[in-house]
């Protein structure tokens, strides 16, 4: 990091200062991160956090950030437009990037909003909502979540009984005696801060990492714990890592080949070691016509896809699978706000038909708009899991940067 970060700076400054000047920026704004650690090491979001610092060790006077507060507490994303705030009116400008509406509308003075590499709109965004901007963001009206009145939940679909991993890296965070139980037909929401054991968690649901206790993992009572990804796949689990190029899909790969690479099973596109290649397309057709991929079809390559598109085929090769259980980290990363809705929207029938979903994600509208409960990991460790309506944002802040039980109430 410190390294990377040197890279950046317009003049040579001694090591020992460097570091001194950068530790003096993170605890000023809440960026926990080892300055030492190799960046190859970071997930996304922690990556993301060194651009944020070395933006703001450079004194800019035009400061340009895209999506910066994924991976702040929104007690820090206060801290952080603060500062701001305050560069703003000591001269400096600043193009703020964001997809949270309310981000902008909070922050900003102005906003222009693009729709296709072209301006759509310049406006106030005090004198808008944030969802009249999304609408000028997709050009049509924005769909609410439909979410039946009344919702019942089925029996525990989805049991994790003190899951713990073993630390794979000198920077890794593993999780620590994890618990929780999601019924069927009910979505449980993960909230944490880029870089406390999320990717851990995921990988140790999906079969990546496995354990040594059958029964830490349950689904419909049958023991995982020790099965790889392609036991899990035949026994109902579907997942979607974060980093979607080379971990959820193979850029070099066609759509389709990637469609066989994790549904091969579920929907029979290998009979006999022999790859059933028009089941696979079809199958990728039908992907990329209900969540609207941008592909020229199934024999695209993944590569050739934007990021956003890239990110609803994905979902939707998932999705589609009708899993019993799904475990999704960051759905709708990269997306705009139409995509993003109907991500959630397939997710909530999804559930409606009886799956259990874990959501893992760093965007507390997203898991507040969708979640039935939710749970907050920090350092590895998971709060016990509440229904939604009974978390508040700064509850939920405070979980997510470390205080826990009567603190947090």
């Amino acid at each position: 990091m410190l390294e990377n970060i040197a890279l950046g700076m317009d003049s040579k400054i001694p090591s020992r200062e460097l570091e001194a000047r950068i530790r003096a920026v993170m605890n000023q704004y809440g960026l926990l991160l080892d300055p030492h650690r190799t960046v190859a090491t970071l997930s996304v979001g922690e990556r993301q956090r060194i651009e944020i610092v070395r933006a703001l060790l450079l004194e800019p006077q035009l400061l340009i950030m895209d999506e910066p507060t994924s991976v702040l507490t929104p007690q820090e994303v206060e801290q952080l437009f603060t500062v701001l705030r305050k560069l703003a009116a000591e001269g400096c400008s600043i193009l703020y990037i964001s997809h949270k509406l309310h981000e902008i509308k909070a922050l900003c003075d102005t906003a222009t909003i693009l729709r296709g590499g072209k301006l759509v709109d310049t406006c106030d965004p005090k004198q808008e909502t944030s969802r009249s901007m999304a609408e000028k963001m997709i050009g049509t009206g924005l769909k609410d979540i439909v979410k039946a009145e009344g919702r019942t939940f089925g029996p525990p679909k989805l049991v994790v009984s003190q899951l713990s991993t073993v630390k794979a890296g000198h920077f890794d965070v593993p999780v620590d005696g994890v618990s929780f139980t999601v019924r069927a037909g009910e979505i449980l929401g993960i909230a944490g801060v880029a870089g406390n054991g999320q990717n851990a968690l995921l990988d140790a649901l999906s079969g990546e990492i496995r354990g040594d206790d059958r029964e830490a993992i349950t689904i419909d009572g049958l023991g995982i714990g020790m099965m790889d990804t392609t036991e899990r796949r035949r026994n109902g689990l579907c997942a979607v890592p974060e980093e979607r190029n080379g971990h959820a899909a193979v850029g070099e790969f066609s759509l389709s080949d990637n469609s066989v690479l994790t549904a091969r099973d579920r929907l029979g596109m290998v009979v006999m070691g022999l790859i059933n290649g028009g089941a696979a397309k079809t199958y990728t057709g039908k992907v990329i016509a209900d969540f609207a991929v941008k592909a020229l079809g199934p024999g695209s390559m993944a590569g050739s896809l934007s990021g956003g598109n890239l990110q609803k085929y994905i979902m939707g090769r998932e999705i589609l699978q009708k899993p019993s259980v799904l475990v999704v980290s960051q759905p709708t990363w990269g997306v705009d706000a139409g995509a993003a809705a109907a991500i959630h929207q397939a997710l909530v029938d999804l559930a409606a038909a009886g799956s259990a979903i874990v959501v893992i994600s760093q965007d507390l509208d997203e898991l507040r708009a969708l979640s039935d409960t939710l749970a907050v990991i920090n350092m590895g460790r998971l709060s016990p899991a509440r229904p939604v309506k009974d978390v508040s944002v700064e509850e939920i802040g405070l979980l997510m940067g470390g205080v826990h039980g009567a603190e947090a109430a």
